[in-house]
Parts: structure tokens; C-alpha cells; sequence
């Protein structure tokens, strides 16, 4: 066998209207933790799916060798058998299905051909400590939490003897905690010989497990280079083709009058009719600032603006005051009408409709003000679009383009866009970098201090304390559905918010 594990030479991929990779080649040696980076848009995933059987042989250019053998994947199952095995972020489990029934589904063990449960349950209980889980292979997936998941993914991989493992930013929803035990076990698989493709946009992450590091820019490689010849400064730099002095643009805070007031909210959860999701929070924010939202993952934070928002809890109590004005908003619709909207941290789930275009997500939320007796006037649809477009920096062919076919940072453009068109007074944004890359961060960072400059109040909920650090006037930090904690901006730091966070201070 060669060093290299994986070789794939001049790889070109398009689609209608783009060249989403233009003459790549990408190398990776047996027995590493090989890290692929670039801006969203820049082809990982796109190579990536070609590498797994996504997109079949014949559907692009180049060649895939693996262990020196030139391979022709029409579908996953080939590349699996090849040793290939890749874990998405949006995680391919069964939630209704057990522990073994998701490791095996698809190969199940059979005898005589009937499957054999017990042999698949001792396997699973193999694979199970190979990843650090002491579980029951008889334990519904639906009853754990996001980071036993993704390991149940990787025993998955496992489990179909895979040599060359892909993650695609596997940490995005974990905490702290699991992304460290993530990292730590992926440096245990490396020890027994498994190779890693790991795609992530968290640098720490990179630096911390990376051998090896290539970095993709528009669909082309850039480079290909040892980790330890890079440090932060200079990989930002690949990835964007510039450098990128601060990661937090700077703002002059101009605060207004109070926009948004919310007074002893309570919410009750709506699974457990007994249980307080929300005890009796109470907050403000002034026009032009922009207040931070921190807590662990659990702490509520999500729960409460959802709720606000209309869309989730029961047995609400507390008063919403917009401009000084008490409000009686008991729907979406009411809460938009009344100025508030809110980007979700879900934004394939429930942010976006992926099979519709750029123009219908977008004037979603603002159909009536684009209607004049109920039917849509197209011109000052397509003049609006293409406006959200150009200020956005949305890298698209057309407004028609379907927005499931765009790059990650691209999407969270899109959905920005449609609740900018609201023309709200205050924003609420969930999570709104996860999943997209530096570059796109920044310009995302940029429109937020353009908004608030324009006395638009922005509430930004963030499990990045850098994030949070970087942009918020003002921290609120939550634990276990209150308010642990206030921190004006200036005064914080990462000690004060973990120290909150996990219950400090609480009487």
C-alpha cells in the first residue's frame, strides 16, 4: 500500500449556472487527521459527496484512487465498501429506532437469512466501548442527547470497518464538553489506524487534532500544507485570499428609548404540562444596541424567544411592552405585525423552504406589503429581492436559483434577508453564524452593526463566548430557564459568563 490512502486529481463539478469545483486535487495519507477548510461555497461538501457516492461517477470530471485503486462510486453503498464512511451534520439516525437497529441498518448480521439479533447486540456493545458510550444497545436514539448521537454515528462507521472517516463540522450543535470528547476520541482512532477527513470552520478545533490542513477557495485548491507551518492569522488569510485584521468589526454605540420590554415571563413546557421552561424571566433593550444572549446548551434560550415569538410553551404568563405599549401577540403573525422577528438557529429546519427559490424565501414573511388586493405585484417583488441580494452579498446566479443549493453562510443570507424585508424593530438572531465560515461571519457581524446604526434593537442568542465577547453591548446569561446573570459589555469576559452560566451567583 502507497502513503497516501486517498488520492482524487482534477475533480470538476458543475451545476447549472456554477463551477462548484474547477481542477481540485486532494490528497490524504494513511493514518491522519487531514482537516479541509474554506469559505461556505468553497466545495468541501461538494467534494466531499463526490468522495462518498452522492454524486455518482459520470456526474463530474477527474479521478478518485483509493489505496492506489481508481474507484467509479455510482452510490454510497460503493464507497462504503470501499472503507469510506461519512457523518454529516444533519445527523442520518432513526430516532424511533434503537442504538443497534440505527448501527445496523442497512447491514444487518444475518444467519441463514434471518438476522441474527444477538450477534448484532454483542457487536454493538463492541463498537459502543470503542467510542466511550456505556449504554444499552436497546436505548431509543430519541432519548439521548445531540453528542451521544454523533458517536453513535461514528460506532456506526465503525461498524462497517471503515478506514477513512469524514466528519462535516460534527461540532456545530455540541457543548463544549462533548466537542472536546469528540476530538478526543477522534485522536483515539488515529492511534488504531484510522483516517480522518475533518471539515470544520472552528479554528481552535482545526489546530488542536489537524496533521494536515488543505484549504479551497472558489471551488479551487489552494493549498496543501502541515499544520504546524499555518497559525490562525495565516489560514484566515488562504481561506479568504485576504487578510482579516479583526474578527469583530468596531461600533460607536448610540443607544436610544427602551423598543422592547419583557416582564416576568413564565412558559411551561409543552411535552411535561408540569414543568417551568421559563421562570419569570424579565429583560429590556434599547434602541441601537445589541444585547447577547449566553448560557449552556439547555439553558433556555431558545425556549424563550420561541415562546415570545409564538411558536412554542404553554400556560404562557408575563407582559411584552413594544415602545412603551403593553402587547396582547399570541401568533407569529401578531409578533412580526408588532415589529419582532426571529431568525431560528434551525435554519434548514425552519428557516427556509430548501426547494424554493432565493425571490419566494425571501418575500415569505412580507407577502401582504409586496400584494395589492390579494394578488403579488412582480416588479416591486424582483426590485426588493434583487436589493436584499446586493446588500447581502449573496453569491448567486439568480433569484430563481433553489435555495437548497446554496453554501451554508449563502442560506443564513437568505433567511436574513426575509426578516430584514419585515422591516423589524428588533431582531431577534439565533445562532446566527453556526455552520458558516469566518468570512461570512464577518460580513454577518457587518450587517448587524449597519442594523443598529439604524436603531434597529438586535438580540443575539450565541453559544460562541468569542462571538458573544465580541459583539454585545450587553450580556444576559441564562441557567436552567432564568436570568443568572447581567454583564454590561465592556465588563465581561469568559470567566464571568462560564461562571454565570453554571449556576454561580444564584441564590
Amino acid at each position: 500500500m502507497g502513503q497516501h490512502i486517498l488520492e482524487m486529481k482534477h475533480i470538476t463539478k458543475e451545476f447549472p449556472g456554477v463551477r462548484a469545483l474547477d481542477n481540485v486535487n486532494f490528497q490524504v495519507k494513511r493514518g491522519e487527521i487531514h482537516c479541509l477548510v474554506g469559505e461556505n461555497g468553497a466545495g468541501k461538501s461538494t467534494l466531499m459527496k463526490i468522495l462518498s457516492g452522492v454524486y455518482p461517477s459520470g456526474t463530474y470530471d477527474g479521478e478518485i484512487r483509493i489505496d492506489g485503486t481508481s474507484q467509479a462510486f455510482q452510490h454510497v453503498k460503493d464507497s462504503e465498501k470501499a472503507g469510506v464512511a461519512i457523518i454529516y451534520q444533519e445527523l442520518a439516525l432513526v430516532k424511533q429506532m434503537n442504538i443497534c437497529e440505527n448501527i445496523y441498518l442497512g447491514n444487518e448480521i444475518t444467519k441463514r437469512g434471518v438476522i441474527d439479533w444477538e450477534q448484532m447486540y454483542v457487536e454493538t456493545e463492541k463498537v459502543l466501548k470503542e467510542v466511550g458510550l456505556s449504554i444499552k444497545p436497546t436505548t431509543k436514539v430519541l432519548s439521548l442527547g445531540i453528542g451521544k448521537q454523533q458517536l453513535i454515528e461514528i460506532a456506526k462507521a465503525i461498524s462497517k470497518k471503515a478506514e477513512l472517516l469524514i466528519l462535516d463540522e460534527p461540532t456545530s450543535a455540541l457543548t463544549e464538553k462533548e466537542a472536546e470528547n469528540l476530538l478526543q476520541l477522534l485522536m483515539e482512532l488515529k492511534k488504531k489506524g484510522v483516517t480522518c477527513i475533518y471539515i470544520s470552520h472552528k479554528l481552535n478545533e482545526i489546530f488542536q487534532i489537524a496533521d494536515t490542513i488543505t484549504i479551497l477557495r472558489d471551488g479551487q485548491t489552494i493549498t496543501t500544507c502541515e499544520a504546524r507551518e499555518l497559525d490562525e492569522e495565516k489560514l484566515i488569510a488562504l481561506m479568504v485570499g485576504r487578510k482579516l485584521t479583526q474578527r469583530f468589526p468596531k461600533r460607536e454605540q448610540v443607544l436610544g428609548e427602551t423598543v422592547m420590554e419583557v416582564r416576568n415571563w413564565t412558559v411551561y413546557d409543552p411535552d411535561i404540562p408540569a414543568k417551568k421552561k421559563i421562570k419569570d424571566v424579565s429583560f429590556s433593550i434599547k434602541q441601537g444596541e445589541i444585547l447577547g444572549f449566553a448560557g449552556l446548551m439547555g439553558a433556555g434560550r431558545t425556549e424563550l424567544f420561541m415562546s415570545i415569538f409564538g411558536c412554542y410553551g404553554h400556560a404562557i404568563t408575563g407582559e411584552i411592552l413594544v415602545n412603551g405599549k403593553k402587547t396582547n401577540m399570541t401568533s407569529p403573525r401578531d409578533v412580526i405585525q408588532e415589529g419582532i422577528s426571529y431568525l431560528s438557529e434551525d435554519r434548514k429546519g425552519n428557516g427556509l423552504v430548501l426547494t424554493q427559490s432565493i425571490r419566494e424565501n425571501i418575500t415569505a414573511a412580507s407577502l401582504s406589503a409586496l400584494s395589492k388586493w390579494g394578488v403579488i405585484d412582480g416588479n416591486q417583488e424582483v426590485v426588493a429581492v434583487e436589493g436584499y441580494i446586493k446588500d447581502l452579498r449573496i453569491k448567486t446566479p439568480s433569484m430563481e436559483q433553489r435555495t437548497g443549493n446554496l453554501s451554508g453562510g449563502n442560506q443564513q443570507k437568505v433567511v436574513l434577508g426575509k426578516w430584514l424585508m419585515t422591516k423589524p424593530k428588533v431582531l431577534i438572531l439565533d445562532e446566527p453564524t453556526r455552520g458558516i465560515d469566518i468570512g461570512a461571519k464577518y460580513e454577518i457581524y457587518n450587517i448587524m452593526n449597519d442594523l443598529v446604526s439604524q436603531g434597529v434593537c438586535v438580540i443575539m442568542i450565541s453559544s460562541e463566548l468569542p462571538e458573544i465577547l465580541g459583539m454585545s453591548d450587553r450580556i444576559i446569561v441564562m441557567c436552567e430557564g432564568s436570568i443568572a446573570g447581567e454583564i454590561p459589555g465592556k465588563e465581561a469576559d469568559q470567566e464571568k459568563i462560564i461562571y454565570y452560566a453554571t449556576g454561580g451567583g444564584r441564590k
